[in-house]
């Protein structure tokens, strides 16, 4: 097996101090920095498992700011790979990471068996590669729908790539990926079989640091194999040693490809829960890019929900066909699952 390269292409900014890094790798509660062209060890600070809450008076009217509260933060861990963090140096390639940096953005899920903490696969990425397979396992797009969702909240440049095209077996799938490329999804059908779409997708990953995600048996680890050679074996071996069975990850890294293209693989799951998307001071109908055009245009205006109401415009362009038939479903069903939690 190739020697894993050197993440030297994990740039900070430019105005990030000494002891400054980003998380490439973490592990067990050990996360590894890429320090210019060094790697550090670190442990995390107590103080990033505790939120402090300060009085909320003018700080001028304030003289030492006395903490309020302490309350348990909302992550499953404080720190994702792709963070750029804050350190205190130990010494000898060690330190303990007491900061982490506003993040442009991350992918998250809900921690697995709570609903009451998130967990963040990565942070700062430039785009989601959703993976699905064209049969074995067919693919499942309430699942697509679902991480569309979170992407177009995060802002983030989703990708949708289907595998073993060389199994597909009716043209049924083609028009159902079709309805995505109708929504200005980019779409790249592969097979390393049969060498379709493979160029298609390392030019897509290219300058990027991407995110992969999807089902166990979706071709993955091939694909990863095809596109930097030994990496796939690499990543299966990671995926074998944890969490398997479980959907918890106790390993993350990301891994470089040729043509400064990075990757973080993420462990297979077959459901996807959405977390927090009151946090985006936004509605679930403006994350749905074909229901925008129909938004308050509803009998009762912007506080249609668009299930049962009458005049919705929503359900309107539904019976049109403007909105299909599945994204209206995977729609209902998100809307379903909220009120019931609440």
């Amino acid at each position: 097996m190739p020697k894993p390269k050197a993440h030297t292409d994990l740039r900070l900014p430019q105005d990030a101090s000494p002891l400054t890094g980003v998380v490439f790798k973490k592990k067990l509660g050990a996360y590894y920095l890429q320090v210019d062209d060094q790697i550090v060890s670190c442990t995390l600070s107590s103080k990033l498992r505790k939120r402090l809450v300060y009085p909320t008076a003018d700080r001028s009217s304030l003289g030492h700011r006395s903490v309020q509260e302490v309350k348990d933060i909302r992550e499953l861990d404080p720190v994702a790979v792709g963070d750029v963090v804050r350190f205190e140096d130990a010494g000898n390639g060690r330190g303990m990471i007491v900061e982490v940096l506003p993040r442009r953005n991350k992918f998250v899920r809900p921690a697995a068996g709570s609903k009451e903490q998130a967990q963040v696969i990565a942070a700062n990425l430039d785009q989601v590669v959703m993976i699905f397979a064209a049969a074995q396992p067919h693919p499942t797009w309430h699942l697509l729908d679902r991480y569309l969702i979170v992407a177009e909240a995060e802002g983030l440049r989703p990708l949708i790539c289907i595998t073993k095209a060389d199994l597909m077996e009716t043209d049924t799938l083609l028009a159902d990926v079709d309805v995505y490329r109708r929504l200005g999804y980019p779409v790249v059908i592969t097979s390393v079989r049969l060498g379709t779409g493979l160029d298609e997708l390392a030019a897509a990953l290219r300058d990027k640091l991407s995110v992969f995600v999807g089902k166990s048996g979706v071709g993955k680890t091939s694909l990863l194999n095809v596109l930097q050679p030994g990496l796939g074996l690499r990543v299966n071996e990671i995926s074998e040693s944890t969490g398997k069975g479980r959907h918890t990850t106790t390993h993350l890294e990301i891994f470089d490809l040729d043509h400064d293209s990075r990757v973080v693989d993420t462990p297979g799951v077959k459901e996807f829960g959405l977390w927090g998307l009151d946090e985006y001071d936004v509605e679930l109908d403006f994350l749905f890019p074909e229901m925008r055009p129909f938004l308050g245009q509803c009998q009762f205006g912007n506080s249609c929900v668009h299930l049962s109401e009458p005049g919705c415009a929503v359900k309107a362009a539904l019976s049109t066909g403007a909105i299909t038939e599945g994204r209206y479903r995977s729609y209902t069903l998100i809307m379903n699952e909220a009120a019931s939690q609440d």
